[in-house]
C-alpha cells in the first residue's frame, strides 16, 4: 500500500472528520463566549457595581515604565514593560467557565438521550423463555390440573 493511499484511508476516517468538525465549530464557539463574555456579562457586571469595569485594565506593572508612557496596559505592553496581567487572566478563566458549563450541558443532554435509546432498546427485546422451561411449565400446569380435579 503506498503511503498515499494510507495516508487517504487515514484522513477519510470518520473520527478524523469529526475531529476536523469538532476543532472548526470549537474556534467558532470560542469566540462566541469571548463576546458573551465581553459584550453582555462585564457590562452587567459593571452595570451591578455601579461603574465601568475592565478587567483589561487591571494590571500590576512589574518593570520601570519609561518617563511619559501612558499607564495602560497596551501602552506598557507596547514599550516592552513586564506586566502581570491578573484583570486578562480573569477574563479568559471566565470565558473558561462559560464555555466548560455550555459543553457539560451539551454531553449532559447527549448522554440522557442516549440512555433513552437504550432503555428503548432493552424494552424491545423481550426475551422469550428456552425451550426446557415452557417445558416445564406445562407439566407443571398440567399437574396443578390433574391434582386439582381429584
Amino acid at each position: 500500500m503506498s503511503m498515499t493511499s494510507e495516508f487517504k484511508e487515514f484522513a477519510l476516517k470518520g473520527n478524523v472528520m469529526d475531529l476536523a468538525v469538532g476543532v472548526i465549530i470549537g474556534g467558532a464557539f470560542a469566540t462566541i463566549t469571548k463576546s458573551l463574555v465581553d459584550d453582555i456579562i462585564m457590562p452587567f457586571v459593571a452595570f451591578i457595581f455601579g461603574g465601568e469595569i475592565n478587567f483589561k485594565n487591571m494590571f500590576l506593572v512589574l518593570g520601570d515604565a519609561p518617563d511619559g508612557i501612558a499607564m495602560t496596559y497596551d501602552a506598557l505592553k507596547e514599550a516592552g514593560v513586564p506586566v502581570l496581567a491578573y484583570g486578562n487572566f480573569i477574563t479568559v478563566l471566565i470565558n473558561f467557565i462559560i464555555l466548560a458549563f455550555i459543553i457539560f450541558m451539551m454531553v449532559r443532554m447527549v448522554n440522557k438521550m442516549r440512555r433513552a435509546d437504550e432503555v428503548e432498546e432493552v424494552v424491545e427485546e423481550v426475551v422469550e423463555p428456552s425451550e426446557e422451561v415452557q417445558l416445564l411449565r406445562e407439566i407443571s400446569a398440567k399437574l396443578s390440573n390433574t391434582n386439582g380435579s381429584k
